[in-house]
């Protein structure tokens, strides 16, 4: 299902033996755009420690009840590898993450959540894979492509012919776990509208500038049809918008399950 991602805020995290806290943001790949974590404040259990938790975990999502279900334990996230979430994780501290819970890495497959499209279900990796992979990693760079949903959050965006306004948000897949379009408020030309445009058409994200560019013309956003965030996206909104942009949409068979935008960049 697609929904705004303001909704992820405040989900109440529910462990098998109690809650382990409510989301606060959440750390997505802007190679592939998928949510790698949710970031979690634990509240007063842990002593309000932030801490990750993983798509790969979550069995049931209520969204309307405003619930995650996951399969963990507090005694597994309590004695889970710290991981400081006011610097950037890296490679490494992912693998020692997804290596404690027995997760495969997402970087190792040919889809979006390597071995599979989507998280849930998944087995847990071969040790002997694992330790493998943990070796090479070692003598990787340490820049796992993760970015905060905050941070990337009022960033500029760039059109091929100048700029067009700032991201506002994003409307996420909470099956996939993946971004499908990027908000974009173009209330500086056209007071109040705001657009979507999907992560596929980013030709590069420009951490240092704080901007992101598509391949796309002012004139073309400026005529996209307009989102509203209180509306549901339905499927024939969504054939409107890519038939406007006269892009393949991602849930055709060629698109659906490519683990990469290959527009991505840094």
């Amino acid at each position: 299902m697609l929904t705004n991602a303001t909704k992820l805020k405040g989900l109440v995290i529910r462990a098998a033996d109690g809650e382990l806290g409510t989301v606060d943001q959440f750390y997505f790949d802007d190679d592939t755009w998928a949510i790698r974590y949710l970031m979690v404040n634990t509240g007063g259990w842990l002593g309000g420690k932030e801490v990750l938790i993983s798509p790969f975990s979550v069995i049931h999502a209520d969204l309307v009840a405003g619930r995650l279900d996951v399969a963990l334990t507090k005694k597994q996230v309590e004695h889970s590898p710290g991981i400081d979430t006011h610097k950037p994780v890296s490679r490494q501290h992912e693998a020692a993450y997804l290596g404690y819970y027995g997760y495969p890495y997402y970087w190792g497959g040919p889809y979006l959540w390597g071995p599979a499209a989507y998280p849930g279900g998944l087995a847990p990796a071969p040790r002997a894979a694992t330790e493998a992979m943990a070796k090479r990693i070692e003598r990787e760079s340490p820049d796992s492509h993760l970015r905060s949903s905050v941070a990337v959050t009022g960033y500029s965006i760039e059109a091929v012919d100048g700029e067009i306004g700032h991201v506002d948000g994003f409307v996420v897949d909470d099956e996939a776990w993946a971004i499908r379009y990027v908000e974009v408020a173009t209330r500086n030309w056209w007071p109040g509208k705001k657009v979507l445009v999907s992560p596929g058409w980013v030709e590069r994200v420009n951490w240092t500038d704080s901007k992101v560019y598509v391949a796309l013309t002012r004139e073309a956003i400026q005529g996209a049809p307009e989102y509203v965030e209180s509306a549901a996206i339905t499927r024939e909104y969504e054939n409107r918008l890519y038939s406007h942009y006269g892009r393949p949409p991602y849930w055709l068979p060629e698109t659906a399950h490519k683990s990469l935008y290959s527009l991505s960049g840094v």
